[in-house]
């Protein structure tokens, strides 16, 4: 009697199993690094633009909103921070003009684009304090 050589069908459906359930996991792990990496950009370009902004403070008593074409109460010194230079290669958050007092500024970035649904939610800045994210977590 001669013996077959081969795998059953059994022993094909389990290494089949194995991998896909391997593939799930890597899946969703380097999506969720992708989503990270993307958080972490946003969160630079905020910090940078309050950078600018501290900068521009350093040299005028107030801060101006960014619509103003100038402030007011006293002659300008420099040129105040733009958001579309600092976010400009930014295509999964979208970062608002800053609202801002005299004394402070609020900065907020978005998730657009693929970002949306991601799980820390927008991130925020208040002042000169460091960024935060709506969802703690990701702090």
């Amino acid at each position: 009697m001669s013996r077959q050589r081969g795998f059953t069908l059994i022993e094909l459906l389990i290494v089949i199993l194995v991998v896909a359930v391997l593939a799930a996991i890597a899946v969703s792990s380097y999506r969720e690094q992708v989503r990270k990496s993307r958080r972490a950009t946003a969160y630079n370009d905020v910090a940078q633009l309050q950078l600018q902004l501290e900068r521009w403070r350093a040299e005028n008593p107030a801060y101006c909103n960014l619509g103003d074409t100038g402030c007011p109460t006293f002659t300008v010194s420099g040129t105040y921070p733009n958001v579309a230079t600092v976010s400009s290669n930014n295509t999964y958050y979208a970062i608002t003009r800053p609202t801002a007092t005299t004394t402070s500024y609020t900065l907020l970035a978005a998730p657009k684009g693929a970002q949306v649904g991601d799980r820390c939610g927008n991130l925020n800045a208040n002042g000169n304090a460091k960024p935060t994210w709506d969802n703690t977590d990701c702090n």
